[in-house]
């Protein structure tokens, strides 16, 4: 029986009288497409954090590909294949989205920072111009990242997550402060991600989850209410009633 890509077992973190998150336990199967959802203050970046080793869990595990990596660190979890983005991006603002590509790609085959002598390599070249094409980014390929547009960004995001080869990827609010008329470019750059990576969703918009995700965990209050298939979760009285009263961003 295959692994799962990611599991956590009984996941608790404190902070002082704070339960943020409360013995929550998941898989995420090779190649699902799940969604985490709840409404604001439910935890959710919390649990992120302890899945990408950013927090330690007071108590609990997390399991990557069938292997204990509780106490290993979110660098060491990259490289044994878990990557994530960000709620807010976090890019190189002065590197070209080629030279951003071209320098995950060094640092995931050990090269680092020598990148620059890396990426005259034919099969780095390669990579480089089909995750480019793939996202979208060919005709931005040589310009500053800072001067893209929001959706643009976003889209490098999700390319220098792939660029790590990842087993499992966590997408926190790929579509966060993207305009409308980009959002197309968001949703179908979710559609072509490789059918063998484990996608996890964090996101508000329900649209987006519902469009995307086979599977949905919905998290209140740090704990797993419940999870199911989109059609079940829409019916479920209790997830309703979390989000009766929540704006149209809850």
């Amino acid at each position: 029986m295959t692994a799962p890509a990611l599991e956590a077992r009984g996941l608790s973190r404190r902070f002082g009288g704070l339960v943020a998150t409360d013995n929550v336990s998941f898989s995420l199967q090779p190649g699902a497409r799940q969604a985490l959802i709840g409404p604001n203050g439910a935890g959710k970046t919390t649990l992120i954090n302890l899945l990408t080793g950013v927090l330690k869990p007071t108590q609990g595990a997390v399991w990557l590909a069938g292997r204990d990596v509780t106490h290993v660190s979110a660098s060491q979890r990259v490289r044994r294949g878990l990557a994530r983005t960000f709620q807010i991006n976090q890019l190189f603002p002065d590197l070209s989205p080629a030279e951003s590509l071209g320098l995950a790609i060094s640092e995931r085959e050990g090269r680092g920072w020598d990148f620059w002598r890396a990426a005259g390599k034919r099969e780095i070249v390669a990579e480089i111009e089909d995750l480019l094409t793939r996202f979208n980014l060919s005709e931005v390929y040589d310009q500053p990242t800072r001067a893209l547009p929001y959706g643009k960004q976003r889209l490098l995001e999700i390319a220098l997550a792939l660029a790590c080869r990842p087993r499992a990827l966590l997408l926190d609010e790929p579509a966060a402060g993207v305009p409308e008329e980009e959002r197309h470019d968001i949703l179908a750059a979710l559609a072509q991600l490789p059918a063998d990576v484990a996608i996890l969703l964090i996101e508000h918009d329900m649209d987006l989850v519902f469009s995307f995700a086979a599977r949905i965990s919905v998290l209140v209050a740090g704990r797993l209410l419940c999870e199911g298939t989109p059609e079940e979760i829409a019916a479920d009285p209790r997830v309703r009633a979390v989000y009766l009263g929540e704006d149209a961003h809850g």
